[in-house]
């Protein structure tokens, strides 16, 4: 069902599936920000049925036209039956619902499925007002999520002026930490690693020196570079990471192997190679300035090698790529002994409930307390030999 809302200037719609849109139209309003935010990427998750379907991702992307129907608004919104593969936990807040009588889901959530990766998420044309036609996809959203009867509403990883317009119309900020590396034109790893203290330097160099005395060796292949057969390899020794853990894979080999036809050049495996076969690998997404990291598998236990692989093998990339800057996923201080540092993360709610809005928000403020103190603390124990100033480090994601 598609639900429609006039304004005197654009038409708003809310559509079940990305292919209702022409690729290009929707790329035109993407950009070339991140490869999470384009048509393929979206395309592929519902043609491989990692969303849609009984998953409990049910796409409800939002669209804005203008009078002659060119597309110049848009927003990857799904109707959500739980809350896996966002990385912005509210379980606690469902089990509040329950313990009141009241259902939780479905709730409508703004994001790109299983990606905790910050960046634009109300798409708008270069030559629209932005502001103006954010605001509509935000109003949408909210109808939308009346509309289905949904508890809450939800926009995870935003950018920065996404960030202030949800605050002025009331919706609550949420807090936490990504870890990021930095690109200081270094034109060597060893130069890298002499940025740091000799006790972390030291350290490095002996993870390093194992993996490489286990007698592996590694490749790097685009997207494009990969058989079927290869493809088969990769895809259970990723799927045991989850399988490991009692869990469902998020994404099916179907969309790998889509991804890697649609979008080669932004798709990077590294391949760690034992005696002939591939024994780890981790899986990257990049753009022209970042590289991020997303999947990793391995066949067994072998000392550092997830360092190496999913970390070290990262950073050697961007300084050969001139890369500007590595995350490499979600939460882990393990990083930061490694090259990473802090950076906070958003998200911004909204709940239809008045009491439980209120108490949230309460719980929220608390928490950002927290949070704002770990980061403090995290701040001190960065690796480097230089004083850390995290305030060079900040970037806004624009």
């Amino acid at each position: 069902m598609h639900a429609e809302l006039l304004d005197q200037t654009f038409n708003v719609r809310a559509l079940e599936r990305i292919d209702e849109v022409e690729a290009r139209s929707w790329n035109a309003l993407a950009g070339a920000e991140q490869p999470f935010l384009r048509y393929e990427f979206l395309s592929a998750l519902e043609h491989q049925r990692c969303v849609g379907g009984d998953t409990g991702w049910q796409p409800r992307h939002l669209i804005v036209q203008d009078s002659s129907g060119r597309l110049v608004g848009a927003m990857p919104v799904y109707l959500k039956q739980h809350s896996w593969g966002e990385f912005v936990f509210d379980w606690s807040w469902a089990e509040a619902y329950r313990e009141h009588g009241l259902s939780y889901y479905p709730k409508l959530v703004c994001a790109v499925p299983f990606t905790p990766v910050s960046g634009t998420r109300l798409l708008t044309a270069a030559d629209v007002d932005r502001t103006a036609v954010m605001t509509l996809l935000l109003s949408a959203a909210r109808q939308l999520a009346e509309d289905h009867g949904c508890s809450s509403l939800h926009l995870l990883f935003p950018r920065s002026d996404e960030l202030d317009l949800a605050s002025s119309l009331g919706w609550m900020p949420r807090s936490d930490c990504r870890f990021l590396w930095h690109n200081y034109q270094y034109e060597s790893f060893d130069e890298f690693l002499g940025t740091m203290t000799a006790a972390k330097r030291k350290k490095v160099k002996r993870e390093r020196q194992r993996v490489t005395e286990a007698g592996i060796r590694f490749e790097s292949r685009k997207g494009g570079e990969v058989d079927a057969a290869l493809w088969q390899t990769i895809y259970e020794l990723y799927a045991s990471t989850f399988l490991k853990r009692g869990q469902v894979p998020y994404c099916t080999r179907g969309f790998f192997e889509e991804l890697a036809r649609a979008l080669p050049e932004h798709l990077l495996l590294i391949l760690a190679m034992l005696d002939g076969r591939t024994v780890a690998v981790a899986l990257f997404l990049e753009d022209r300035q970042s590289l991020y990291g997303r999947y990793w598998g391995c066949d067994g236990a072998y000392h550092s090698l997830h360092f190496e692989t999913c970390y070290y093998q990262g950073i050697d990339y961007c300084i050969r790529a001139g890369l500007h800057r590595f995350e490499p996923g979600t939460q882990g201080e393990h990083k930061i002994s490694r090259g990473f540092t802090p950076q906070a993360t958003w998200s911004y709610h909204w709940l239809r409930d008045r009491e439980f809005h209120g108490a949230v928000a309460n719980f929220l403020r608390r928490e950002t307390r927290h949070v704002d103190a770990y980061m403090t603390e995290l701040d001190e124990h960065v690796p480097y030999r230089e004083p850390f100033d995290p305030s060079a480090l900040a970037i806004r994601d624009n």
